[in-house]
């Protein structure tokens, strides 16, 4: 990922594009956290913040329409090895995107694989892209904020590396406490389903 990174900072404004679909990519193999990151140091917190969530937000679909499709059975079967996930499908089946924003808010289960799981419910490709988008936007902020904040500990002056580290852990700590309220509802949802079995751990 470092590679790829170091390659697109030396292509200029083409870089947004090629970053975004990289991400696309990568993102439907690996966890891309690295790449969250580093967009944060290339392109600063509001270019970064777009290109991840963007991106991000493309590997999902992807993910979403292959679990569809050509790899429906074998996620079938790695989505039965997960159990919990079955309460999650019930709860989709019943309020829809709302639970796929929780979901990506509380961070219950990982993404690469709620990203594949998805695709077995019952939602709409709509509904689905927006819930993600959404979902995801608080955690990609505070990433890339860190990102930001390692590359102004670099090259920044002292002012404006304090400033940039203060927006980072205040942006985590929003983004944590985000989760926690998300993990309370998702949780709250899922019990009024009837099922301990709500795939969300205290």
């Amino acid at each position: 990922m470092q590679q790829f990174i170091d390659y697109v900072h030396g292509l200029g404004a083409i870089g947004y594009v090629v970053y975004t679909l990289g991400y696309a990519v990568i993102g439907l193999f690996v966890p891309a956290s690295v790449l969250t990151l580093g967009a944060g140091a290339l392109f600063g917190i509001v270019g970064g913040s777009i290109v991840v969530a963007i991106g991000a937000t493309m590997a999902a679909t992807i993910a979403f329409f292959l679990a569809r499709t050509v790899l429906r059975k074998r996620i079938e079967r790695m989505v039965a090895r997960n159990p919990k996930f079955a309460a999650v499908d019930r709860a989709i089946a019943r309020e829809g995107a709302k639970i796929v924003i929780l979901v990506r808010l509380a961070a219950v289960f990982p993404f690469l694989f709620v990203n594949y799981a998805f695709g077995l419910t019952g939602i709409g490709i709509r509904q689905y892209i927006a819930a993600t988008f959404i979902g995801i936007l608080p955690g990609v902020i505070a990433f890339v904020y860190l990102g930001a904040a390692g590359a102004a500990a670099a090259t920044a002056s002292k002012t404006k590396m304090i400033f940039t580290i203060v927006g980072a852990v205040i942006a985590l700590a929003v983004s944590i406490y985000v989760g926690r309220i998300a993990k309370r509802a998702l949780l709250h949802d899922q019990l009024e389903d009837g099922g301990n079995d709500a795939g969300v751990q205290q």
